[in-house]
C-alpha cells in the first residue's frame, strides 16, 4: 500500500513483557504469522496476516514501566510539524521525533486528555501492507473521559472534519478526512472503573466474532464486552492475558440501520 494521507491511521504496535506469549496468543486468535526479530531496533518483530504487515510486538524498552497497551499510529507528512501542532494543541509529546534507520520517523504523544498515541512519519516502511481484512486493522476509537479536550485536539492537529452520532444515550463522534471516516471518539462513562486510564481502541478483523472470542478466552484472555451486532459489524471488547486492550470485529455481520450522524461546527 502507498503512504497514507497524513492523519490516517497508518500502523499499530504494542510492547509486551513476554513477547514469545503474546505472538502466540495473537496467533491463535488472528492468525498472525511472525516475522524474525531486529535485534538492532530493540527485537522488535512484525506480524503478518496472510503475508501482509499488519502489525508488531517488541519487549519494553529500558525503563519502560508501563502495562501493555496497543498504540495506533497517524499518518505524517513531517514529524516535527505535526509535534510542534500537537503541543500548540495543548497534548503533550512524551518521546520526540525519533528517526527508525530509513523506514521512517515516529514520536509518542498525548492529547489534552491523556490518550496516547503515536505518529509516522514514513520512510522505507509505508505502515499497514492490509486494512480492514481478517487479522489485520480494521478500526479506531478514542476513548477519553475528557471528550471536549479531545474534540478541540484531534480536528487542530489533523483537519479533521468532526461528525457527531445523533443518540442522546451515547457521546461518540467520528473524524473524518475528505470523504474517509477515519477514526471515532467515545466518552468513557462510569461502566468504565476509574483505575482504567484513557486509550485509544484497536479493532482487529476476524471472520468469526465468537470463534474468536472463544479462542481469546480459552487462551488466558478476558471478554470486556459483546460479541454484540451493529451496522458495522459483529464486535466484541477483549484484553489479552497480559492486558492489553483489543477489540475484534466481524464486518461482513452486519445489523441495523446506520446511525444518523450531522456536522459539528
Amino acid at each position: 500500500m502507498a503512504v497514507q494521507p497524513e492523519g490516517t491511521p497508518c500502523w499499530v504496535d504494542a510492547m509486551f513483557t513476554d513477547v514469545e506469549a503474546a505472538k502466540r496468543f495473537y496467533g491463535d486468535v488472528l492468525g498472525w504469522t511472525f516475522g524474525e526479530s531486529a535485534p538492532e531496533f530493540g527485537g522488535y518483530t512484525q506480524a503478518y496476516a496472510d503475508g501482509k504487515a499488519v502489525a508488531a510486538v517488541s519487549p519494553p524498552m529500558p525503563g519502560q514501566e508501563s502495562p501493555p497497551a496497543w498504540c495506533l499510529y497517524i499518518a505524517s507528512a513531517d514529524a516535527s510539524a505535526t509535534a510542534a501542532k500537537i503541543r500548540d494543541a495543548g497534548g503533550q509529546v512524551d518521546m520526540d521525533p525519533m528517526e527508525v534507520g530509513d523506514f521512517g520517523t515516529m514520536l509518542i504523544a498525548r492529547d489534552p486528555s491523556g490518550v496516547s498515541f503515536g505518529v509516522w512519519q514514513a520512510g522505507s516502511h509505508e505502515g499497514f501492507e492490509a486494512r480492514g481484512e481478517t487479522g489485520a486493522f480494521a478500526w479506531a476509537e478514542v476513548f477519553t473521559r475528557e471528550p471536549e479536550k479531545s474534540d478541540a485536539f484531534w480536528p487542530t492537529v489533523f483537519s479533521y472534519r468532526a461528525q457527531r452520532m445523533e443518540d442522546d444515550k451515547m457521546d461518540f463522534r467520528i473524524f473524518n478526512l475528505g470523504d474517509n471516516t477515519v477514526l471515532g471518539r467515545m466518552k468513557m462513562g462510569d461502566d468504565f472503573p476509574p483505575e482504567v486510564p484513557p486509550y485509544i481502541n484497536v479493532y482487529f478483523g476476524v471472520a468469526d466474532c465468537d470463534a474468536a472470542v472463544a479462542k481469546a478466552t480459552q487462551r488466558g484472555g478476558k471478554l470486556q464486552f459483546g460479541p454484540m451486532d451493529t451496522p458495522f459489524g459483529r464486535f466484541a471488547a477483549l484484553s489479552d492475558p497480559q492486558g492489553a486492550a483489543f477489540s475484534v470485529i466481524d464486518m461482513t455481520t452486519t445489523q441495523g440501520d446506520m446511525p444518523k450522524m450531522s456536522d459539528v461546527s
